[in-house]
């Protein structure tokens, strides 16, 4: 190692050769990077998609979803499994754990639901597959002025294929509108006057509208195909179908019969954009795909479609590249700022031209990682872009010790290149050990399960890269500069600003820290019992609420989504209206903000209605928040006081904002009898509406549609009725008999047999129904049957194979503590309910379920970071004792943790969490330097006490630019007022907190720890020592002789001898 670094310092040209390498593979590795707006991640999610036309959820659940889910169970790698039936459909959702193949568990799923002996008779096969990790790109509506909803479609259509033909594009959805469908529609008149059933007139469309090959003729000259091609794609084509004939050969037309449309399906699926009805296209874009190229491509062709299209006019709706580009400026602005700053203070305190070489570092540390980083998957996102703000303090730090102790081998009078030989020999296993302690913190989120492990792993990426490049740039590139600058050659005269931070530093120094210092080593029990204090008193806090806590950040967002739930069956004019009046109100809201900020925060509003016809939303896309002072929760909250209160709705939902994990109060109740499950939410859903600051509360189990139960009479089954077959005739009538099944272009259509709107509008309808018997008899409905109306469930959810409701909470105040009201649900709401239902399970979801991820993850993750951080430091200093004395100091940070996130109105979250993590590798690092100073002023022969104080003193002025520097290349973001950088604030505080309490405690109290654990030595070994334990007769040892420093000195001097 002596003989690698004494080349490059003498040869400063090879140094300057590895740098340009890093420079040019770093250009051109940066410039291949692609832009996400969040860590790129796999998906771990399978999708088993079931459709069973006419089939109730009960049916869906019996007959298809439990049958799967008992296959399921065995199969490796799965996490979980839940499920929810609706009416005529299901979903089963897998998701796996982290590490496994999905790929291999797809197939290994795909088999299960093979292997279920039978599905109903009538079920369309099963849809399983992966589901694709994509991101929202670019939105944008599809709309016109009077233009009718099929043209809409033809365009949104026309567009999605030229939009997949550009490089770059893989992923575009349009919606905003139902199936189409062909329906042909008999009344009970006409049916009656012609004798036919719903079933004969399908059958024949099926006979009659066809494609089918029969066979060949093969001739000596040549062969035919025989083929019939009477396939009708149109309602008008089906017109002339003959549906019956008669003995005297007339024939009976399809269009005698009934009357057949070209139409949407029945249920609502439609979109409005600022009121005008729309097309709604979502381009996405993949992990190999970037966003703001995407972005930009579909932004020129829109203008360009704009231009040429007079009828039909494109918008964008949403755009994520104008959020991700003004967050990049932002942590770009940051990052500039904090380097300027580490810069100047590295200026000021250490000469110009060693600032200079020592910061030069920066650049080629992060371009050395730019090189490198496309291997990993890593993107320019805003968690890349932290992670660097992150690690410009921590980059100098090595830097900053090698050049002060350069500088101090060369005032002994050592010429340039011996001193740079020699002083940067000195330290490299503290800067080795100090790099290798702070890459094994961050590591620590590559091993976190749970969507923080997900983003964050990109983070620890990062950071590992960049310190490994920074290490290489530190041992073998800074001291070649340092060697060769005219700062350290003769002659050379300080600035005037140098040295007064240098009489300022001293003044620091011998005027304040020194008196401190012997203050704490004379009296250690008050020194230790001052920071004690100041611990219980911050755990105090925490525990009193007064230094909030809560699970996870809110990230400022750039939309709201108000979500309106009506009773099942409210008619979709109803529905329409109520969502048109809430649209109104956001109006409303917006002038009022407009004379508030003088520009509109609301750029346009997405009004959805359905599926179904008792759901409807709002998508209110607000100004991107650099543009706007107005924070979305407040702007949601204004919306919320501004409408009008909705009688009868299941629920109106005004969200705003995105959270990791999902909703901050989210409890599941499981169990077999629904029944108590139903009673237990009712009471679970009251209690939280008596909690202060809680709202939106909502459930996963709306009230179902009235059902109407079908009875038969005795005198039916007389007839030669059974249940089957007249609820067979009754689902022809009123769902629908499906005739035939095509694919027209990009759409798959049904044809339908039922009957005419206007015959199904009236309950009264069912009673006039004329049921065909197997005599061919037809028998009124009325009189062989009866029925009740009650309500029915609409949809069943299953979690883990047992029944579930969900109920959801969000928080009035966005900065309240999630974690105070999760522990007043567990603590006092769900207690009183289980001792009620003592059949229900409660399971704790949303944010909830993400932190315990995360925990169980970091619990064995952290203890084995820990015993790695333990044995990089015992190699170091070939000690047993101070491993445990540094890391000792680690719980001590918290006190600077917790009154840096009161002072500045945070609540302590997971994302602090991780700051703390990154702070046990930066704390480490100050008492590498200040012990191994000790060590070797013991190797000196100094007295033991001497020896600490001097080690203190003599790094007092490295710890201390270390600190400033980290606190300097963070603290512009700490003090950012933008809305979009709030929610890495407190990782931010955590860091800067932590690391100036860590000053102080490794300053003061790691010189009290390493005294008291030397008494301990010292009074072990002399009571070992002594006769028959009199030890008071035996000669106390000394305070050096049992420092392993000393005791390797020894061994030194034995073995030159």
């Amino acid at each position: 190692m002596k003989n690698l670094l004494a080349y490059f310092i003498k040869y400063p040209i090879a140094g300057w050769i590895i740098v340009i390498g890093f420079i040019l593979f770093g250009y051109f590795g940066f410039t291949t990077l692609t832009s996400s707006f969040f860590p790129l991640s796999e998906s771990r999610i399978i999708t088993v998609k079931l459709a069973y036309p006419g089939a109730s959820p009960q049916e869906m659940e019996e007959g298809v979803v439990l049958k799967i889910e008992d296959n399921l169970k065995g199969i490796e790698g799965i996490d979980r499994v839940t499920s929810k039936s609706y009416e005529n459909s299901a979903a089963v959702t897998i998701e796996t754990f982290k590490g496994y193949d999905t790929d291999i568990i797809l197939a290994e799923v795909k088999n299960a639901v093979d292997k279920v002996p039978s599905f109903p008779s009538g079920m369309e096969p099963p849809l399983i597959a992966k589901q694709e990790a994509t991101r929202q790109t670019i939105t944008f509506a599809v709309s016109g002025n009077s233009v009718p909803l099929t043209v809409l479609k033809q365009k949104a259509q026309s567009i999605e294929k030229e939009l997949l033909r550009m490089n770059g594009i893989s992923q575009v959805s349009i919606s905003g509108f139902p199936d189409e469908e062909i329906e042909i529609a008999v009344t009970e008149t006409g049916l009656r006057a012609y004798g036919l059933s719903f079933q004969q007139v399908a059958t024949a469309v099926a006979k009659n509208s066809l494609i089918t090959t029969g066979g060949s003729i093969k001739t000596e000259a040549e062969e035919y195909l025989i083929r019939a091609s009477n396939r009708a794609y149109y309602a008008k084509d089906l017109e002339n179908i003959v549906i019956k004939s008669t003995p005297n050969g007339n024939v009976v037309l399809l269009k005698e019969v009934a009357t057949l449309r070209d139409k949407f399906n029945e249920n609502p699926n439609g979109l409005y954009f600022n009121g005008d009805k729309a097309v709604n296209i979502t381009v996405q874009n993949t992990n190999s795909e970037d966003l703001i190229s995407t972005a930009e491509k579909v932004k020129v062709y829109i203008a360009e479609y704009n231009l040429a299209s007079p009828d039909v006019e494109l918008n964008v709706t949403s755009d994520s590249s104008i959020t991700l580009t003004q967050r990049t400026d932002l942590l770009l602005e940051n990052a500039l700022v904090g380097m300027l700053l580490v810069l100047l203070i590295l200026s000021i305190f250490l000469k110009p031209r060693i600032a200079m070489w020592v910061a030069f570092g920066l650049p080629i540390s992060f371009l050395g990682m730019f090189a490198i980083a496309g291997q990993f998957d890593v993107t320019i996102n805003v968690l890349s872009l932290f992670a660097m703000i992150v690690v410009i303090g921590i980059l100098v730090d090595d830097g900053i010790v090698i050049a002060e102790n350069i500088f101090s081998h060369h005032e002994r009078g050592k010429s340039p290149i011996r001193a740079a030989i020699d002083g940067t020999l000195e330290v490299i296993p503290p800067i080795i050990s100090a790099i290798l302690t702070t890459m094994l913190a961050f590591s620590t989120f590559l091993f976190l399960d749970g969507r923080i492990g997900e983003f964050f792993g990109e983070v620890s990426v990062i950071v590992l890269i960049t310190l490994s490049v920074s290490l290489i740039e530190a041992l073998i590139i800074l001291p070649s500069h340092i060697a060769h600058s005219k700062t350290i050659q003769k002659g050379t005269k300080p600035y005037k600003f140098n040295l007064k931070a240098e009489q300022f530093m001293n003044y620091l120094r011998d005027n304040l820290y020194e008196p401190v210092l012997n203050f704490f080593l004379k009296y250690k029990l008050i020194g230790f019992a001052i920071m004690l204090g100041l611990l219980i008193i911050t755990i105090g806090g925490i525990g009193s609420g007064i230094i909030r806590t809560t699970f996870f950040p809110q990230i400022a967002s750039d939309r709201v989504q108000i979500t309106l739930n009506m009773p099942q069956g409210t008619n979709e004019n109803v529905t329409d209206s109520l969502i048109t009046n809430l649209e109104q109100s956001v109006w409303q809201v917006n002038d009022k903000f407009i004379e508030k900020q003088g520009d509109s925060v609301v750029l346009n509003v997405i009004k959805t209605i359905g599926p179904g016809s008792s759901v409807a939303s709002l998508t209110v896309n607000l100004l991107q928040g650099e543009l706007r002072s107005i924070s979305s929760p407040e702007i949601t909250n204004a919306i919320q006081d501004t409408a009008d209160e909705i009688i009868g709705a299941e629920s109106l939902v005004f969200g705003s904002g995105a959270v990791f994990g999902g909703s901050p109060i989210a409890v599941s109740l499981l169990g077999n009898n629904i029944n108590e499950i139903k009673a237990a939410k009712l009471e679970l859903k009251d209690a939280l509406s008596q909690l202060d600051g809680i709202k939106d509360i909502t459930d996963n189990d709306p009230q179902g549609i009235k059902e109407i139960t079908v009875h038969l009479k005795p005198n039916a089954y007389l007839l030669g009725f059974t249940l089957n077959d007249v609820m067979s005739q009754v689902r022809s009538a009123f769902f629908g008999a499906q005739a035939q099944r095509f694919q027209r272009g990009e759409d798959e259509i049904k044809v339908w047999v039922r009957y005419d709107e206007k015959e199904r509008k009236s309950i009264a309808n069912l009673d006039n129904m004329q049921l065909v018997s197997l005599t061919g008899e037809r028998v009124p409905f009325s009189e062989i049957a009866t029925y009740n109306i009650a309500r029915g469930e609409i949809s069943i959810n299953h979690l883990e194979g047992q029944r579930e409701i969900q109920v959801k909470a969000d928080l009035v105040d966005p900065k309240a503590s999630a974690t105070e009201y999760m522990n007043t649900v567990k603590k006092e709401i769900i207690p009183e309910i289980l001792a009620k239902y003592t059949s229900v399970t409660p399971l704790y979801e949303g944010q909830n379920r993400e932190a315990v991820k995360t925990q169980n993850s970091l619990n064995p993750t952290g203890w084995i970071i820990l015993v790695f951080i333990y044995i990089v430091i015992a190699f170091t200093f070939r000690s047993y004792s101070q491993p445990f004395v540094l890391i000792a100091l680690v719980p001590f940070s918290l006190i600077g943790i917790g009154w840096g996130h009161w002072l500045h109105g945070f609540s302590i979250n997971i994302l602090s969490g991780l700051g703390i993590i990154a702070l046990i590798g930066i704390m480490v690092n100050d008492g590498l330097v200040l012990i191994s100073k000790f060590n070797s002023n013991l190797k000196l022969g100094m007295k033991f006490d001497d020896a600490l104080a001097e080690a203190c003193k003599s790094r007092f002025r490295a710890i201390f630019l270390t600190t400033i520097t980290t606190v300097a290349g963070l603290a512009p973001l700490i003090f950012e007022k933008s809305l979009q950088a709030q929610f890495l604030i407190p990782m931010a505080i955590s860091i800067v907190y932590g690391i100036i309490i860590a000053t102080v405690l490794t300053l003061l109290l790691l010189p009290i720890f390493l005294s008291t654990v030397n008494s301990l030595k010292v009074g072990i070994l002399w009571f070992w020592n002594s006769e028959e334990w009199a030890f008071w007769n035996t000669e106390k040892p000394s305070y050096e002789s049992v420092e392993r420093a000393v005791k390797e000195l020894s061994a030194e001097h034995e073995e030159e001898e």
